[in-house]
C-alpha cells in the first residue's frame, strides 16, 4: 500500500530533510520510525529538499507499506508520532494512488517567508523568523513581487551548488501581509508567500531579500530586471537566514488527505 504523510516540523536542529553521511534529518527520522513500526527499511520520498533549518507546515512524503501489515492508513501517522521526536510530527496519513510520488507528482509548491522589523532581536520571534532592521515599504515592496511573478530564468535568485538542469521557473503568485507578533507589543513584521511549480536552491531566500531590498530603497526595481535579464546574482541583495522559511503547503491538483 502507497502511505501518503501530511508532515510539520521545526526545522532548527536539522541538517535539512535529505539524508546525509553526517546530519540528524527528517527523513532519516521518518525512515527510522518506520523501520520501528513496521519492522522493514524503506525510502520515504519527500515533496522537496528544505534546507537546514527552514521549517515545514505542510509537507508530504510517501512510502510504500507492505502487504500484510494491518493497520488502517488513517492510523499510520499515530504509529510513527509515538516514535519520533517532538520537533516533527505525522500531521496526517492517507492511503494514496500506488502511482503517486510526493515529488514528481507535485504540481505547486507554497512557502512563506516570516521576518519582524526591529533594530534589535527579540528570542521569542528569532526562531521562526528573521529580524530586518527597517520598515520597509510595503508598495514597493509589491512591486518587486509583481516583477518576479511569471515563468522567467531565475538564475541570478540562485545560490551556488545548486544541481538543477535549468533555471527557468514560473513563480504562479507573490503575496505580502503585514503581521503583528502576538510575544512583542507594538512590534511589526510581514511574510511574503511564493508559490510556484518548483523552487532553486536558496530561490526564495533570494526572493525575500529582493523584496525587502526594492521595500527600502536599497535595490532598485531596475536591478531585479537587469537580474532577472542577465542572471548575474550580485545585481541581488543577500540571502536572507533560513529561520524565516516555512514550507507551507504543496498542492497536487486533488484532495490526498480528504480535504
Amino acid at each position: 500500500m502507497n502511505i501518503a504523510l501530511l508532515i510539520g516540523y521545526d526545522g532548527t536542529h536539522f541538517s535539512g530533510w535529505q539524508i546525509q553521511n553526517n546530519g540528524r534529518t527528517v527523513q532519516g527520522e521518518l525512515e527510522r520510525a518506520v523501520a520501528e513500526a513496521f519492522g522493514a527499511r524503506v525510502r520515504v520520498t519527500g515533496s522537496g529538499r528544505t534546507d537546514a533549518g527552514v521549517h515545514a507546515a505542510g509537507q508530504v512524503a510517501n512510502f510504500a507499506l507492505a502487504d500484510g501489515i494491518k493497520i488502517s492508513p488513517g492510523r499510520v501517522a499515530d504509529a510513527l508520532n509515538v516514535r519520533l521526536p517532538p520537533d516533527v510530527r505525522v500531521l496526517k496519513s492517507a492511503a494514496a494512488a500506488e502511482d503517486f510520488d510526493a515529488c514528481r507528482s507535485a504540481k505547486k509548491k507554497t512557502y512563506r517567508y516570516c521576518v519582524y522589523f526591529s533594530r534589535r532581536e527579540n528570542p521569542l520571534l528569532e526562531r521562526y523568523a528573521a529580524r530586518f532592521g527597517e520598515v520597509p515599504d510595503f508598495a514597493r515592496m509589491g512591486e518587486c513581487a509583481r516583477l518576479l511573478e511569471g515563468e522567467h530564468d531565475f538564475a541570478a535568485f540562485s545560490s551556488s551548488g545548486s544541481s538543477a538542469n535549468t533555471t527557468v521557473r514560473t513563480v504562479y503568485s507573490v503575496e505580502i501581509a503585514p503581521r503583528a507578533d502576538v510575544y512583542a507589543e507594538g512590534m511589526t513584521g510581514a511574510h511574503i508567500d511564493v508559490c510556484g511549480g518548483g523552487f532553486l536552491y536558496n530561490m526564495v531566500r533570494i526572493m525575500a531579500g529582493a523584496i525587502l531590498g526594492c521595500g527600502t530603497g536599497k535595490l532598485p526595481l531596475a536591478g531585479v530586471e537587469e537580474a532577472l535579464a542577465t542572471g548575474e546574482r550580485d545585481l541581488l541583495g543577500k540571502t536572507m537566514p533560513a529561520p524565516g522559511l516555512t514550507l507551507l503547503r504543496v498542492d497536487y491538483g486533488f484532495p490526498l488527505f480528504g480535504e
